[in-house]
């Protein structure tokens, strides 16, 4: 499956954005897809995960009350909805399709190309 991010930007701190990563492929569905990120001079990190069916979702402590994923298989789409971001948050921010035992454990099948998210304080 091929992935394509979107919807990064700058925004202020307490702000809101929404990030979309559009796939092409016929087995999108049966991927677990999540997101992930990278800030400057620190290693990728784990934001959030959707279930293939968008019923069961997981997130980063650092995130949780904050963000919200969610998927539509129709049009082969994940997003990520992020209120209050704060400016730890800002990265590039990735989709991923792969497989995920929900509790920690994700491993990509595929990776979608970077999306740049700055919030300013």
């Amino acid at each position: 499956v091929q992935l394509q991010a979107s919807g990064g930007g700058l925004v202020q701190a307490g702000g809101s954005l929404r990030l979309s990563c559009a796939a092409s492929g016929s087995t999108f569905s049966s991927y677990v897809m999540g997101w992930f990120r990278q800030a400057p001079e620190k290693e990728r990190e784990f934001v959030a995960a959707v279930s293939w069916s968008g019923s069961g979702t997981y997130y980063a402590d650092s995130v949780k009350g904050r963000f919200t994923i969610s998927r539509d298989n129709a049009k082969t789409t994940v997003y990520l909805q992020m209120n209050t971001l704060k400016p730890e948050d800002t990265a590039v921010y990735y989709c991923a399709a792969g497989i995920s035992d929900f509790a920690g454990s994700f491993d990509v099948a595929s990776w979608g190309q970077g999306t740049l998210v700055t919030v300013s304080s």
